[in-house]
Formats: structure tokens, sequence, C-alpha cells
């Protein structure tokens, strides 16, 4: 069987691949868009169950279409962001082909272009772009065996409090996930322990203003690289329940027991780094500083926002912050699963060409890869802190698609000039 020839081959089809689509169609670019299950799966099976997006529905979007049953302060739950994906691939006609999975993508060899090995027949591509977002491989730290029998699942698993079994539940990992996972099910009747690592508490909305307006006008998520040494520190926002800021003094106040990094295990008890008080007092110290600046951008910009004093006031410190668990025998607290919110890595084993460091990062500018052809969106960080947003991945898409563009002009001139007799003038 021959081969499917294709300009550009785009690799997923969230919200990454149909950017990428709308900035290449934009540029009259023929391209494919494959996709292994259906428009923005993850945001349907790998979410749990009551999840809404984390930014309000004015910022977190396309700027081809809004979500028109909201109010602007408002937050989509997780369907609704995967039927605004389905709605706007529909809107810009992307050729996405569902249900086809990418097995291997490898340079040609004496020609130009990549050979791409799908489920659905071979493509000849000119372009590749791997635009299968951040979010890959769920980690489970090997830190408790499973011979402990205990459930353990990883919070893209998790669905609800009513597919765990009954007795109390360790939560590893205070990010966004981890934060709202631990508050739903301790609403649901559950003993909750919550593992709090290094983070930053932005406020949810301040002086009228949502934290996303907030980062974009004082340029934060046009920041370049992370801060040194923040490299894996998680965001701990929320926009469940209308959105909120996350207090964790409140989370203990009603009833969660926070503990340390969690460290080691070994014969039935979990130990815990000594970290605790460290995490809480550098996430408010990032929360103060967010309102120092927006303060100071306030009065520099002459604004007339409401004050909000009451901001700055925290809650005591609760017994478990003051006097924190070292270590916690699981069976003796009724402990019978482990949420692991800990994150994703990357994987690109697909992806078999030299665009890669010794660690198997992608290397790349931007999203031009070291490898000429290949082409990543969707990564963290890839050219801003707002890289692996909604939005941001839409402007990554169209400095990538310009990139494209530039390589295909430099191949028609090459291929014009090839046309030219040798000593024409």
């Amino acid at each position: 069987m021959s081969s499917q020839e294709v300009e550009v081959l785009v690799v997923g089809a969230g919200q990454a691949g149909v950017a990428m689509s709308e900035h290449l169609s934009e540029r009259g670019i023929a391209h494919v868009v494959l996709e292994r299950d259906r428009i923005a799966e993850r945001w349907r099976s790998m979410r749990w169950d009551s999840l809404v997006a984390n930014g309000p529905v004015w910022h977190d979007r396309f700027p081809g279409l809004e979500f028109t049953e909201h109010e602007p302060g408002t937050f989509a739950s997780k369907e609704q962001v995967a039927d605004y994906f389905v709605a706007y691939a529909e809107k810009i006609g992307a050729p996405v082909r569902c249900g086809v999975e990418v097995k291997s993508v490898r340079r040609n060899v004496g020609e130009p272009g990549f050979d791409v090995k799908t489920s659905d027949g071979d493509f000849n591509a000119r372009y590749v772009v791997a635009a299968t977002g951040p979010f890959q491989k769920p980690v489970i730290p090997a830190v408790v065996p499973d011979a402990a029998g205990i459930l353990q699942i990883h919070s893209s698993s998790y669905r609800n409090p009513g597919q765990l079994p009954e007795g109390a539940v360790l939560v590893v990992g205070a990010g966004s996930s981890g934060v709202q996972v631990a508050a739903e099910i301790q609403r649901s009747g559950r003993q909750v322990y919550l593992s709090v690592g290094p983070h930053d508490r932005p406020p949810r909305s301040y002086r009228g203003r949502d934290f996303c307006w907030w980062l974009g006008v004082l340029g934060m998520w046009d920041a370049s690289t992370p801060p040194l040494g923040a490299e894996h520190v998680t965001i701990a926002v929320s926009g469940a329940d209308g959105g909120h800021t996350v207090d964790f003094r409140a989370l203990a106040e009603d009833g969660i027991t926070l503990v340390g990094r969690t460290e080691a295990f070994d014969n039935g008890t979990m130990r815990f780094a000594q970290d605790l008080r460290e995490n809480i007092a550098n996430g408010d110290a990032h929360y103060l500083r967010l309102l120092d600046e927006a303060d100071a951008y306030i009065e520099h910009n002459g604004l007339d926002l409401p004050e909000e004093p009451e901001a700055r006031t925290l809650r005591p410190d609760p017994e478990s912050l003051t006097n924190p668990l070292r270590e916690l025998d699981l069976a003796g607290a009724g402990v019978t699963s482990i949420v692991w919110a800990t994150g994703f890595v990357q994987d690109f084993s697909w992806l078999q060409v030299d665009a890669f460091d010794e660690n198997g990062r992608p290397q790349h500018q931007r999203g031009a890869s070291s490898e000429p052809g290949v082409y990543f969106l969707g990564l963290p960080w890839q050219s801003r802190r707002g890289s692996s947003f909604i939005w941001g991945v839409w402007h990554d898409a169209k400095y990538v698609a310009d990139q494209i563009s530039i390589q295909r002009s430099y191949l028609a001139h090459n291929e014009q000039a090839a046309l030219v007799p040798s000593g024409a003038v």
C-alpha cells in the first residue's frame, strides 16, 4: 500500500492540534490532524467528574469563539471545554481524523520528509507537528508497593469519591488538582490527609479582577523561563464552586489534615518531609507579593478599583501546621486509598528523530526542534509561562505556523532555482 502524501501532519487534536490547524489553514498550508481518540479526549476521560476550568471563560478560550452560554467570569465544566474544541474544529473546518494512532515517525532516507506509521496506514509528511500536549503519561512515584494492599490511583484516573473504598484517603500533591480532589473527598464524609509540597498560591481574584487578568497586565504570563529553583512548583488555584482562592488553612479548618511532602513508605508507615511550614509560608509569600504588585500597578495607572484590605488577613495556623505529622501509620489511620496528584511526564517514544537531549526532553526554540521539519506545540514554557494554557497554545501555534511557512518559502525558492538552466542570466 502506498503512503498517503501530506505536507504537514499534526499529531493530536486537543487544544494544541486544533489551534495548529487554524493557523495552517489561514496560510493555505495543506495538512491533516491525527487523533487516536476523540477531539479534546483528555478533557473528557482524564479529568474527574466535577472538574471545571481553572480560568474564567473570558480568558480560557481561543480568539475566534466565545463560550456563548456562559457569563464571562464563570468557569466551564470539563465537558463544556471539550465540546468547545469540537465546535471550534467544526468552525474552522479542521481536517481531523479521529481514531487514528500514530505508531512512529522517522526521517526519510535520501529524500525530504518523514515516514509516519499509523493505525490507518502510512503517511509521507514534509513536516510533523507533535501537538500531544503536556499531560501524556501519569506519574505515580514508586513509593508504596502494590503488596501494601492500598488502592493507588493517579488523579487523572480519579472520577469521584464513590470509586474509592470506604476509609480515609491520602492525597499526594497540592497543586490545583490535588487541592480540589482533596476538598471533594473530604466533603463526601471521608477523613483526608493532604501532602503539601512547594506551590504558588495566587488569589483567585483581587480588587475586582481575576488572577488571570493580573498575571496578564503584570506581564507574568509572558515570563520566558520559570524562576530559578521553581521549575517544578505547581500553581494552587481553583475554579470550583464559582472560583475561590486556595487556602490551606481553610482546608484544615474543614477537617483535612495537612502533612509535608511525601518521602518514603516503610512497613505500613508513610513518612513526610519536615517542610510543611516552609511550603505554606512560601505559598503565602507568593500570594502577598502578587497583592503588592497589583496594588502598585493600580496606583501607578490611577485605576479606580475597590480596596480589599481583608485579602491580606491570614487565618490562624491549624494544629496540623503548628505540630505537623512526620509519619502516619496508614492502617492505624484507616487510610485505604492514595490519590497521587503528582503530574505527568512527556512520552515521545513514537517520535523517533533527533529532536531530544540525553534525558529525552525536546530540544527546540519556541517549538522549532533541533530536527529540521519537526515542531512541538503545547509544551510547558514552550515560549512563555502561558504556553500550556488554552490561550497561550493558540499564540504559540501561530508562531510555529509562521516557521513552517518560512521553511516552505525557502523550499519553493530552491525548486524555482532548479528550473533555471545553468548559466542563464
